[in-house]
C-alpha cells in the first residue's frame, strides 16, 4: 500500500508544473546531447516499480524473520547477508518516503493559502521554493533508488592495461595515423582524470603513425570509466596529401582499443616450463629508433597461445620485466572472461557485447562528428574531442549511464521470468 502511493505521489512530481522556475520538474535541464532517459525516470516504468515493491516486501519480511529467537546461526547468517544487500535500497526508499510527505504538507498548504484574500505573499513564496527544494532533492534521490538496485562491478576500482592496435585498410597508413592519435587521446583522458600513464609498449609506423602500443593507467575507478572503451573504432577523412586530397575522396579505416582490468590483489602463477621467450632487434620506423642489439622481447605462453612482447628500452631485462606483466593482465583476462560470463550477462557489465572486434564508435573528420553506436550518443568538435578532456569524460559518462539503465531493466526481466516459472511450477504441483 505505501509503495503504491510512493509512486503516485512520484509521478505527481514528475508532472509538477510548480517547483523549478520556468515551468517545473519538467522543465529541468536534460544533460547535453543525454539521448537515452535519465537513469531516474525508470522509476516510472511499471515493471521497475513492482520490483522495488517486491524488494521491499522482502525487506520486510526480512525484518521479521530475524526477530525471532528460534533462529539456528547458519540461517541467521543467510538473513543477515540478505539483510544487508537490501538495506542501501531501504534507506533511499524511506528518504524518498519522507520526502514525499513533506512535499504533500507543502502543496496542501499552497493550495490552502491560494484561496484567501488576505493571502500572504512572502508565505506563499517561502512554500514555492521549499517546494522547488524537495522537488530537487527528490529528482535527486530516484537517481540514487536506480544506482542502489544497480549491482556494482567488482573490478570497476581496478587498474587497467590499455593496448591500442592498428587496423587495416587499402589507401595508405590512415589506421597507423588514427591509432596515434587515440594514444595521445587516451594520455590526454589520464592526465585530465589525474591518473598515472606508464608506456609498456610503443611500436611507431611510418609518418608519424603508431602500429601498437600497450599502457599501464592506473587512478581511482580507472577500470570503471574506461572498460566500455574496448573494441574498434573507426575513423572517416580525407587525406591531407595525394590524389584522395585533391579530389575530396573519404577514406575509412579503423583501430582496436583493448581494456584489461588488472585489479590490485590479482596474481597469476605462471611456470618457467610454460613460456618461450624469444629476444630480436626492436623495429620501428627506421633511423636512429631501431636497435642494434637483441633488446627486444617475446614472450609465448605455451599451454594458451599467448603473447606478450616489449621493445620499449634498450635494456632486454626491462623489456622482459614489462613483457611479464603484459602477459599476466592477459592471462588474468582470459581466466575472469568464462567466470564474468557465467555471473553477468553483457547487458549488465557492458553496453553492446564484449566483443573487441565490435565497431562501437566512429569518428567523422569530415563532418567534425562524433558518434557512439551503442547510445547514438553524438557530439561536435571532434578536434576538442581528441584532446580527450571533457567531451571524452561526457561520452563516457552517457555509456555509463545507459549501462546502468540496461542492467536494471535485464534485472526486472529476470526477476520477472523467475517468479512467472516458479508460479508455473506451484500451479502444476498444486494440480
Amino acid at each position: 500500500m505505501l509503495a503504491n502511493r510512493w509512486f503516485h505521489l512520484c509521478r505527481r512530481v514528475v508532472h509538477s508544473s510548480r517547483g523549478v522556475k520556468g515551468g517545473g520538474w519538467g522543465a529541468i535541464a536534460a544533460p547535453k546531447r543525454l539521448f537515452q532517459g535519465d537513469a531516474g525516470d525508470l522509476c516510472n516504468t511499471k515493471s521497475v516499480q513492482r520490483y522495488v515493491q517486491q524488494l521491499m516486501e522482502d525487506y520486510r519480511d526480512l525484518n521479521k524473520k530475524l526477530q525471532h529467537a528460534y533462529l539456528s546461526e547458519s540461517d541467521r547468517k543467510v538473513l543477515m547477508k540478505k539483510h544487508t544487500e537490501l538495506q542501501p535500497l531501504a534507506n533511499v526508499f524511506e528518504r524518498i518516503q519522507q520526502a514525499l510527505k513533506d512535499l504533500e504538507e507543502v502543496l496542501s498548504a499552497l493550495h490552502g493559502s491560494a484561496g484567501t484574500r488576505d493571502e500572504d505573499e512572502q508565505l506563499v513564496q517561502l512554500l514555492k521554493e521549499e517546494e522547488s527544494h524537495i522537488s530537487s532533492n527528490i529528482l535527486t534521490l530516484r537517481k540514487d533508488l536506480i544506482k542502489a538496485l544497480v549491482p556494482t562491478d567488482p573490478l570497476d576500482s581496478s587498474n587497467i592495461l590499455l593496448e591500442v592496435v592498428s587496423g587495416r585498410t587499402t589507401g595508405g597508413d590512415i589506421c597507423q595515423q588514427f591509432t596515434r592519435e587515440m594514444f595521445d587521446m587516451y594520455q590526454g583522458f589520464a592526465s585530465y582524470k589525474n591518473w598515472d600513464f606508464e608506456v609498456f609498449n610503443y611500436m611507431p609506423a611510418e609518418y608519424g603513425g603508431l602500429h601498437h602500443a600497450a599502457v599501464r593507467i592506473a587512478g581511482e575507478n580507472v577500470y570503471r570509466h574506461m572498460k566500455h572503451e574496448g573494441g574498434t573504432h573507426r575513423v572517416q577523412r580525407i587525406p591531407e596529401v595525394g590524389l584522395s586530397s585533391r579530389m575530396q575522396r573519404i577514406h575509412t579505416g579503423t583501430m582496436t582499443v583493448i581494456i584489461l582490468p588488472q585489479p590490485v590483489e590479482f596474481d597469476i602463477q605462471i611456470d618457467p616450463k610454460d613460456l618461450r621467450i624469444d629476444t630480436f632487434r626492436s623495429r620501428g620506423a627506421g633511423g636512429q629508433s631501431v636497435n642494434t642489439t637483441d633488446s627486444a622481447v617475446r614472450i609465448v605462453h605455451l599451454p594458451t597461445g599467448i603473447t606478450a612482447e616489449c621493445q620499449q628500452t634498450r635494456s632486454q631485462l626491462q623489456n622482459k620485466e614489462t613483457a611479464m606483466r603484459v602477459l599476466r593482465a592477459r592471462l588474468y583476462q582470459g581466466m575472469m572472461g568464462k567466470e564474468t560470463e557465467q555471473r553477468h550477462t553483457a547487458r549488465k557489465q557492458q553496453v553492446g557485447t564484449r566483443s573487441q572486434s565490435e565497431r562501437i564508435r566512429t569518428y567523422n573528420f569530415s563532418q567534425d562528428r562524433v558518434t557512439d553506436h551503442r547510445t547514438g550518443y553524438v557530439t561536435r568538435d571532434i578536434k576538442e574531442f581528441m584532446r580527450g578532456g571533457e567531451a571524452l569524460q561526457d561520452l563516457i559518462s552517457d555509456l555509463l549511464k545507459h549501462a546502468e539503465r540496461e542492467a536494471l531493466l535485464e534485472m526486472v526481466e529476470s526477476s520477472g521470468s523467475q517468479k512467472t516459472s516458479e508460479s508455473g511450477r506451484s500451479e502444476s504441483t498444486t494440480t
